[in-house]
C-alpha cells in the first residue's frame, strides 16, 4: 500500500499534472485517447494493481529508474494474488517506461511513473484480460521536506481481509479517508495502525522510527507492504554501521520515538517533524540515511543496493547536463 500519490508535504501533486502523452494499449498514445468503458472491471469495481517507479538525472546525462526488476516483480505478484493476468516481460515492461519517459522528460526535472495494470474485460474472475497503463509526471530534483504526522483512527485491514502486499488501488480507499481526517490538523500524512492497535504503516509510505541509534520498522505481517525502499535502507544500514531491525512497533512508541521517517518511492526518506503535535529531534539518523540514499538514485555515489535501469536520451541527456 506504501507509496501511492504524494500531496499535502510529500512532494508535488502528480494528479494535478496533465501530461501529453502516456502508455496505453501498448503503445505511447495523447492523454485523451486512454479510456475505458464504464462496465469494465476497472471502473465497476476498482480492479487493478500499481506499482509507483521513480527516476532521476545521472551525472553523465542518462535517465535512470530505480528498482525496475523488483517493481515488475511485486507487480507480478500483485497481479497473482488477484489473479489478473500480466503476460509483459521484464524487457517490454523496462521498454515501454523509458519510452514514456523519454517523451515527456524535462533536465530539469526528475521523474515518477504510475504503472497500473487495469482489468478492461472479464467478469467475476472469468474470461478476465487486463491492460498496463503508465503515467508519468515531472518532480522537483530536491530531498523532501520534514513533515508532520498524525495518527488515524481508521485501521488497516488485516491480511483475510484487504492484504497489503497486494499493491490494490482499492487499498486506497482507507487511506483516502484517513488523510480528510487527518487534513483539518495540518498533517502531511497519516499512521495506520492494524487491528491490533500496532503500527502499519502510513497511507502512502511505509514508516521507520529511531530509538538509541537503532532503526526499527515494522515487518508485513504487521500490516505494511513488503518495501522496496525499506529494503534498500537496510542495505544502507548495514554499511553504515547503523544497527537495523524489523519488529512490531507499539502506539506509544511513536510518541517517545527519538526520529521517526516515512520510507517510498516518492517520499524517499521523509523526515517527521512532529507527531499529534509533538515534536521530535533532529532526524540526524534519518537525514544521514537519506543524503547517502539520494547519493545512490542520482549516481553521485552508487550503491550495489540501489540498481538502475539507465538509457540516454540524446538531445535531453545534453542540456541535463549543459553540454
Amino acid at each position: 500500500m506504501a507509496g501511492e500519490e504524494s500531496s499535502n508535504g510529500l512532494r508535488t501533486l502528480p494528479r494535478l499534472q496533465k501530461p501529453e502523452y502516456l502508455y496505453f494499449d501498448g503503445k505511447i498514445r495523447p492523454w485523451e485517447e486512454a479510456t475505458f468503458h464504464v462496465s469494465t472491471e476497472a471502473v465497476l469495481r476498482g480492479l487493478n494493481v500499481f506499482e509507483g517507479l521513480k527516476g532521476y538525472w545521472q551525472p553523465d546525462g542518462s535517465f535512470g529508474l530505480v528498482a525496475m526488476p523488483r517493481h515488475w516483480a511485486r507487480l507480478r505478484r500483485s497481479a497473482s494474488l488477484l489473479h489478473i493476468p500480466f503476460e509483459m516481460s521484464f524487457e517490454e515492461f523496462d521498454d515501454a517506461a523509458h519510452a514514456l519517459v523519454k517523451t515527456l522528460c524535462r533536465p530539469s526535472h526528475d521523474m515518477w511513473v504510475r504503472a497500473t495494470l487495469y482489468v478492461i474485460d472479464g467478469h467475476w474472475g472469468e474470461g478476465t484480460v487486463s491492460d498496463l497503463v503508465l503515467t508519468a509526471y515531472h518532480q522537483e530534483k530536491m530531498a523532501p521536506a520534514p513533515i508532520d504526522l498524525g495518527v488515524s483512527t481508521w485501521r488497516r485491514a488485516s491480511d483475510l481481509a484487504l492484504p497489503c502486499r497486494i499493491k490494490a488501488s482499492t487499498n486506497y480507499q482507507v487511506a483516502r479517508l484517513a488523510l480528510m481526517e487527518g487534513r483539518p490538523h495540518g498533517y502531511g500524512e497519516m499512521v495506520l495502525l492494524n487491528p491490533d492497535g500496532r503500527v502499519a504503516e502510513t497511507t502512502r509510505t511505509s514508516l521507520i522510527i529511531v530509538r538509541d541509534g537503532c532503526v526499527s520498522t515494522p515487518p508485513p505481517w504487521e500490516g505494511t507492504l513488503e518495501s522496496i525502499t525499506v529494503d534498500i535502507i537496510e542495505a544502507l544500514c548495514a554499511d553504515m554501521g547503523i544497527p537495523f531491525e524489523r519488529r512490531p512497533i507499539e502506539l506509544t512508541e511513536l510518541h517517545i520515538a527519538d526520529e521517526v521517517a516515512l520510507a517510498g518511492t516518492i517520499s524517499e526518506l521523509t523526515p517527521v517533524a512532529s507527531v499529534q503535535g509533538r515534536r521530535l529531534e533532529e532526524p540526524v539518523v534519518s537525514r544521514a540515511l537519506l543524503d547517502r540514499y539520494r547519493a545512490a538514485v542520482t549516481g553521485t555515489a552508487p550503491h550495489p543496493a540501489v540498481d538502475l535501469s539507465c538509457r540516454t536520451y540524446a538531445a535531453e541527456a545534453a542540456a541535463a547536463t549543459g553540454a
